[in-house]
């Protein structure tokens, strides 16, 4: 006799659709019989620069010690972390991508009876971390197409625990400044925590977007999170972190898995964080790319979301999946964001050049289709 193992899940579980990342380029040579060394992937906002030499080479050094388990504690990428966004030891959570950070902060405080608030359009984890621990999300509409934070703010009530803000915000591309973050924060109550996710920071860095770690003295209900799978090119490897007040960050620790971040990805976070040639190349190679794929989407009589990432969502004015799939029979995967309530819009990562201009071309062909 077996059971009904979906209906024995926690409601909130039972509510939940799985993740669903880009699709990887050898699953869309198997389906469609194309080579996989002409298919272009911008779907899930990779830096198409590739790792850095040094971070490479960090890799090649670790890998005579796979037999041992990694140092539990990172203490020489928390060490650096630590120096670099000016902050002591005791206030580095390290994590298995910005993914495990977000995790940790649902497992920690919240519950069934509680509730996170963030806002529609918003990256995928927060509802799917939230649910998963049985707690309610209270989604505030977005306000075009980014953060509304006075409507935010409004949303929390006495049991709200956590509430999640994204800046830049994926898959939007969209942002908030300075004056509108520290407005938010003085108002937020001190009983709620506030995860400021700026997985795509160092892109917009030099910009109008407000740094987190300016904050994190002032606010002490404030985590800031961050990942190396994005601008410093380690996707592969998960491993994030985040900043908070020692007390935040001995919570998380509490509940994090034992050697969660693995020894090639500390020793090649450590040598990614030195190495700031790559990082102005990734932004610079970003820059351009944003400005390829604008005069393109203008050509084609496209608008788009301005964004801050290194992604841009284009607008398509109808909808979004046949365009979608008629760009995959060309060999070009991006991501349609009609699960985030787009569903006009597909999400295009900014590769370089060359795979800018075949996605572009690609695009004409089948919007000339119809």
């Amino acid at each position: 006799m077996s059971g009904n193992f979906l209906a024995l899940a926690q409601p909130g579980v039972q509510q939940l659709s799985p993740y669903v990342p880009g699709k990887p380029v050898d699953e869309l040579a198997r389906e469609l019989d194309l080579d996989p060394a002409k298919i272009v992937k911008l779907a899930s906002n990779e830096n198409p620069l590739g790792a850095s030499p040094k971070a490479l080479a960090a890799i090649r050094e670790e890998l005579a010690e796979l037999t041992r388990y990694p140092d539990g504690n990172g203490f020489a990428l928390k060490s650096l972390l630590a120096e670099q966004c000016r902050v002591e030891l005791s206030q580095v959570t390290l994590g298995n991508g910005s993914n495990d950070i977000l995790e940790l902060v649902a497992r920690a405080y919240l519950a069934p009876g509680l509730n996170a608030v963030f806002s529609e359009h918003a990256f995928a984890v927060y509802p799917i971390a939230t649910q998963a621990v049985g707690a309610q999300a209270k989604v505030v509409p977005a306000k075009d197409w980014g953060h509304d934070l006075p409507a935010m703010l409004a949303a929390i009530d006495a049991n709200t625990r956590v509430v999640f803000i994204a800046n830049p915000n994926n898959p939007t591309g969209t942002w908030f400044g300075a004056e509108a973050l520290d407005e938010f924060l003085q108002d937020v109550p001190e009983h709620v925590l506030v995860v400021l996710d700026e997985a795509y920071i160092e892109y917009a860095e030099g910009s109008d977007l407000p740094d987190g770690l300016d904050f994190l003295a002032a606010y002490p209900n404030l985590l800031v999170s961050r990942t190396f799978s994005k601008a410093y090119g380690l996707a592969a490897l998960r491993v994030g972190y985040g900043l908070s007040t020692p007390v935040v960050a001995d919570v998380l620790n509490r509940v994090r898995q034992p050697f969660n971040v693995n020894s090639l990805a500390l020793a090649a976070a450590c040598a990614a964080l030195k190495d700031e040639e790559y990082l102005a190349q990734s932004r610079q190679l970003n820059e351009a790319g944003m400005q390829q794929l604008q005069a393109g989407f203008r050509e084609l009589g496209l608008s788009w979301i301005e964004s801050k990432g290194n992604f841009i969502c284009v607008d398509l004015a109808q909808v979004a999946a046949p365009v979608f799939q008629g760009l995959l029979r060309e060999g070009v995967i991006v991501r349609p964001v009609a699960n985030y309530g787009m569903p006009n819009h597909l999400r295009v990562t900014i590769g370089l050049p060359a795979e800018n201009s075949r996605f572009l071309e690609a695009l004409r062909k089948v919007l000339a289709r119809g």
